[in-house]
């Protein structure tokens, strides 16, 4: 082992201590930083407004302090926007992450602290890397570098020029320390490249013919790099061209759909996968063991949380509660209250805890992101799994998916239309549609209930699309990059009606 792994590891194993204190005392941990949060605020334009310096517990401060969507705090924002301080934050906000979400087209200008970046976002990559290490001794990341896909086109200042606007992972890596930056490749000239397209040529220009032993980002724009290098180099496999690469650590959107992909281009099947819960607003969790998928929600960070049950997800004044009142099993949307000046803010991503010593869970999709039109609560979760077995049973091997509900009309019943692009075609699409309709029903009881005998919803109708269909949706859009994903379900028809038109666009041009 180099002295580079060495310092490496144990930089990254100090940081074992700490997680286990925040594990161990989940409950008192949220407790003070609920405190930390009130107390640093309680001068604030925000924290004088719904007196903070009068709130002792967290009765008080369901009472005081109302539930938020970005709308509530949009006002507040533009203040700090406009030059003010003090609003949210005390201490100054030159940042700010710019996110449309899976659906939205309107951008939300999420602050960001120096708080946050250093508490939250990159004590999340401390820890990512110690728990890493501290389950594979034989790690020899610092002997290479990390790829990491990320980072904004769109980076510009505020009209007052005292703000910088840009996608959080350009954030983050903009601010990195010097050490980190030097163990990360591409360089941020690259990294910060507008057009993405021609960025994932210069990254691969660049990366392969380095030592990478690492891979960061969101699975559909690695595995557009990873093509795009095995075409160019005309080789099989990763390690045809990155010998020593060990692991990938994944976020954004769920990886069931694009682990066979993958798998595909591994060789022996060495490749580990890591997933990580890092989101605009802040770093959420991580998954910390080997064999189990589930994400280790990090309590230490500077945010506080708060649930919100499934049945309450559509009522005007939701019942919220705390994390030592979850239930296993059991959907929840969280609630977050944050380092840089987010109060009970809704984030709309939903989970389902499968342990709570520790806090682990799995990520089951948003609370506007599902199929409710024919009372089926069809949600990203179910999709995933469903689709992914469907592909297991038919050997196909799936690229990308949405999906909406066809509306009733007077000949017909309603049904789900999925929109699918394959790398590899099923062997039977009738035997898809099949299997995606039993497995849904198999993971959803109101799904199955509406299908049964064709009750309320008929059989699903599965439209395969040509290659690139996503990709061509994706750059119309305007949304090419790490932060950006496909809705996987909505109540709208708005982007299969889109896809559809792409569709009939690219079959012209062949």
């Amino acid at each position: 082992m180099g002295i580079i792994d060495s310092i490496g590891n144990l930089v990254m194993k100090s940081r074992i201590e700490d997680l286990e204190n925040s594990i161990n005392n989940p409950h008192e941990t949220q407790q003070r930083v609920l405190q930390q949060l009130l107390e640093t605020t309680k001068n604030t334009y925000y924290g004088r407004k719904f007196h903070f310096k009068d709130i002792h517990n967290y009765r008080q401060f369901v009472e005081q302090v109302p539930l938020n969507n970005y709308e509530d705090l949009h006002p507040y924002i533009e203040l700090i926007l406009k030059g003010e301080t003090n609003v949210l934050w005390p201490t100054p906000i030159k940042w700010f992450a710019k996110s449309s979400g899976t659906t939205g087209a309107t951008s939300k200008m999420i602050p960001v602290s120096t708080e946050g970046l250093e508490q939250c976002h990159y004590q999340g990559g401390r820890d990512m890397l110690a728990l890493y290490i501290h389950n594979y001794p034989d790690a020899r990341l610092f002997s290479g570098k990390n790829l990491s896909i990320g980072g904004s086109q769109e980076g510009k200042q505020s009209s007052n020029n005292s703000h910088y606007i840009a996608n959080i992972s350009a954030i983050v890596m903009k601010n990195l320390p010097f050490w980190a930056q030097f163990g990360r490749t591409p360089g941020l000239e690259v990294t910060m490249m507008n057009n993405w397209e021609e960025k994932i040529k210069k990254i691969a220009e660049i990366t392969s013919h380095q030592r990478v032993t690492s891979l960061a980002g969101s699975p559909m724009w690695m595995l557009l790099l990873l093509q795009h290098i095995i075409k160019e180099k005309n080789i099989t496999y990763i390690q045809d061209v990155w010998p020593d690469l060990e692991v990938f650590f994944h976020g954004s959107v769920s990886f069931a759909p694009y682990r066979p992909l993958f798998e595909e281009l591994d060789k022996d099947k060495s490749l580990r996968y890591l997933e990580i819960f890092n989101a605009t607003e802040g770093f959420f969790a991580l998954q910390d063991q080997k064999d189990d998928p589930s994400l280790l929600l990090m309590l230490n960070y500077g945010i506080f949380y708060e649930f919100i049950p499934e049945k309450e997800f559509l009522s005007e004044n939701p019942k919220v509660i705390p994390l030592s009142e979850v239930e296993l099993g059991k959907n929840y949307s969280m609630v977050i209250s944050t380092n840089s000046g987010l109060w009970r803010y809704k984030i709309g991503d939903t989970i389902k805890f499968t342990s709570t010593s520790p806090y682990r869970f799995t990520i089951s999709g948003r609370t506007k992101h599902c199929i409710n039109v024919f009372g089926e609560d069809l949600f990203a979760e179910h999709a995933e799994k469903a689709i992914s077995q469907a592909c297991r049973e038919t050997s196909a091997i799936l690229r990308d998916f949405t999906a909406a509900p066809y509306f009733y009309d007077r000949r017909k019943k309603g049904y789900h239309e999925w929109i699918i692009e394959f790398v590899r075609s099923p062997a039977n699409m009738e035997n898809f549609t099949d299997v995606l309709d039993r497995e849904l029903g198999r993971y959803n009881d109101d799904y199955a209930s509406k299908r049964k005998n064709d009750i309320a919803i008929e059989r699903p109708v599965v439209r395969e699309m040509p290659e690139g269909t996503f990709y061509e949706w994706l750059k119309r859009k305007n949304k090419l990059g790490g932060q950006h994903k496909v809705p996987r379900l909505s109540n709208s028809r708005e982007f299969v009606e889109e896809l559809l038109n792409i569709r009939s666009s690219l079959q012209q041009e062949i």
